[in-house]
């Protein structure tokens, strides 16, 4: 039996400690709070933080420009130091994600408030752990979703969405729109559909009537 290698997460990389790089902090708010970054700056300047970089939004957007500002920034030896991990993003998918965009740049990672920093032999291996949990989730949640298909197929189900409308509701849809009593649009809004889905329903009543 031949035993596959472990494939080494490229964000837990050895660090060089012999790089002079800076520390670069990045403080978020979301978008809309009463909050302000002045607690989070403050803490990243006594970190050491030569630079920083602020924003307010959404921790489950991916669309930031100054973390991507940040991370495009990134060289080799420099660390990204935050207040708090889910500053950096509140979804584990993305914080991972970052944390390979950062080591693929050479730099490190330091967050305040849990201690973690993967320069260290201890912080590389708390992620190590954190992404082989991650892993085994979506291991998890694969083998789950094929053992509800074959189950949905043992019992004759086809998978996919459930249509919304019923016949009736797709002929009263086909029929107002073709007498003109309602546009397409005004159909969309009453049964909460889309209009390119009122015209494919109109589309193939006509195509059954002719």
């Amino acid at each position: 039996m031949t035993v596959k290698p472990v494939r080494k997460r490229t964000f837990v990389k050895d660090h060089k400690t012999d790089d002079a790089g800076l520390l670069l902090g990045y403080a978020r708010v979301s978008k809309g709070d009463d909050q302000t970054n002045i607690l989070q700056t403050k803490a990243l300047r006594a970190a050491g933080c030569r630079r920083l970089f602020e924003e307010a939004a959404s921790g489950g957007r991916w669309d930031r420009p100054e973390l991507h500002r940040l991370l495009d920034q990134l060289r080799e030896g420099d660390t990204v130091v935050v207040w708090k991990l889910d500053r950096l993003s509140r979804s584990l998918k993305d914080v991972l994600h970052i944390m390979e965009r950062i080591a693929k740049a050479g730099a490190g990672f330091r967050s305040i408030t849990e201690n973690i920093d993967t320069t260290t032999p201890a912080g590389r291996m708390m992620m190590q752990m954190v992404g082989a949990f991650a892993e085994f989730e979506r291991a998890m949640i694969r083998e789950r979703t094929s053992a509800g298909l074959a189950a949905a197929r043992a019992e004759g189900r086809v998978g996919g969405r459930r249509k919304k409308l019923d016949a009736g509701k797709r002929r009263e849809i086909a029929e107002s729109v073709i007498a003109g009593r309602k546009s397409g649009a005004e159909m969309a809004r009453l049964y909460n559909v889309s209009a390119p889905t009122v015209s494919r329903i109109v589309a193939q009543h006509r195509t059954a009537s002719a």
